[in-house]
Parts: C-alpha cells; sequence; structure tokens
C-alpha cells in the first residue's frame, strides 16, 4: 500500500507540472483580476483570444466605451493597444523548471511614451520588481559623449533640458528581451532635442538570463 500511495503522489506531481507546462500566457491573462486591467471586463479579454484564434481584428468596446485591440499574441506574449495612447504588453518567463512569472509593462504617450515595468506570479500576485529587473537604465546610458568635433555648449544646454528621464520598453514577441528606449526627446522643446538627438543610442537591451533581467 505504501508504494501505491508514493506512486500516486509522483503521478500527481507529474500531471501538476506537466499541466503547469501546458498553460499558455493566454489562459493567464483570461483569469486575471478586474482590478489589474480596470478597462477590460472578462468578457473582453476572453473576446481578444477568440478574434485573434479565429483569424479575426481583436477589437472590443471596452469599460470605458472605448476601443481596445489585441495587436500579438503567441504562446508566451501578448500586446494589447488599450487606448489611442496607451498600450500594454505582458511576457510569460521561466524561473526555474516549475516556476514562471509574468512581466507587465504598461505604456502611456502624453505625448511623449514612457513605460511602467511590473511582474506577477501565475496567480497574478505581485512580486518585487528588483528580483527580476535588478536595475533600470539612467540617463547616461542613453547618451553619448560628445565627439571632439561637436558642439560642446549647445549639447550640454540641450542636456539640462533633458532634466526628466523618459523611457519606452517593449518586450520581445520572439525572444526573451526587454528594450529601453531614450522618450525624453518627446516632452523636449524641439530646438533642443534636435541638438540632443545625434548623441542619443538607440536601444538599451536586457536579456532573461537565470531568472531575470540582465542588461546586454
Amino acid at each position: 500500500m505504501n508504494r501505491i500511495a508514493v506512486l500516486l503522489i509522483v503521478l500527481s506531481c507529474l500531471m501538476w507540472h506537466a499541466d503547469m507546462r501546458s498553460q499558455e500566457l493566454k489562459d493567464y491573462f483570461v483569469q486575471m483580476p478586474d482590478s489589474l486591467a480596470p478597462l477590460l471586463s472578462d468578457v473582453n479579454r476572453a473576446d481578444f483570444i477568440d478574434f485573434l484564434e479565429s483569424k479575426m481584428k481583436a477589437r472590443v468596446t471596452n469599460r470605458f466605451d472605448g476601443t481596445s485591440e489585441m495587436t500579438g499574441l503567441s504562446a508566451d506574449y501578448l500586446c494589447v493597444r488599450m487606448t489611442s495612447q496607451s498600450t500594454c504588453q505582458m511576457k510569460l518567463l521561466p524561473v526555474t523548471d516549475s516556476t514562471r512569472v509574468i512581466c507587465v509593462v504598461s505604456t502611456v504617450s502624453a505625448p511623449a511614451p514612457d513605460s511602467h515595468i511590473r511582474f506577477y506570479d501565475t496567480d497574478w500576485k505581485p512580486l518585487p520588481l528588483s528580483d527580476y529587473l535588478p536595475s533600470l537604465p539612467v540617463t547616461d546610458d542613453f547618451i553619448l559623449p560628445p565627439s571632439d568635433t561637436a558642439d560642446v555648449y549647445a549639447y550640454r544646454s540641450a542636456l539640462r533640458q533633458a532634466d526628466m528621464l523618459l523611457m519606452e520598453a517593449r518586450l520581445s514577441a520572439d525572444e526573451a528581451t526587454l528594450a529601453f528606449s531614450f522618450s525624453t526627446l518627446g516632452y523636449m522643446e524641439k530646438e533642443a532635442a534636435d541638438r540632443l538627438r545625434p548623441f542619443v543610442r538607440r536601444e538599451v537591451v536586457y536579456r532573461w538570463s537565470g531568472g531575470k533581467f540582465v542588461r546586454q
């Protein structure tokens, strides 16, 4: 009897692990608490999936009577244009063989895009950001030093106007990466932004490795 009990426990564990592995991001998205996505009802979220899987435009009327659209969906990634000025991306990421987390990137453009990043377990309990993204880019990570031939005075003058760091973060649909771009230029005066633009790096990229995002 003891052997049978042990065998049943082992089989139960194997079935649980198999079930965990079979869960896709869409399953967790549909189960997402309304408090984390107040613009979308559970019916909205389910309709997104049904529409895309039927090869249709995944557009719904949200709770504020506006239009939201799911623009990307795979086993571990999705993207929703919540409003004309906001988007939400999600990525299902492995931590161990049996543990995965959900990275959520919310971006609002008003008018320059600015992103906020959150992590949740698969029951949608919030997790500490620093456990999975130990460091975020700072302004110096995006700005290249001036060359010998550059107008240093104009460069420093423009840099002083970049007094607030705005970043747009993007999860990759195909890879486990998180890319940041410098969007502060979008809120600066045009003349200062044009002076600073030649010194701005295109992206700062982080890759998922060892259960966290590591800068490349």
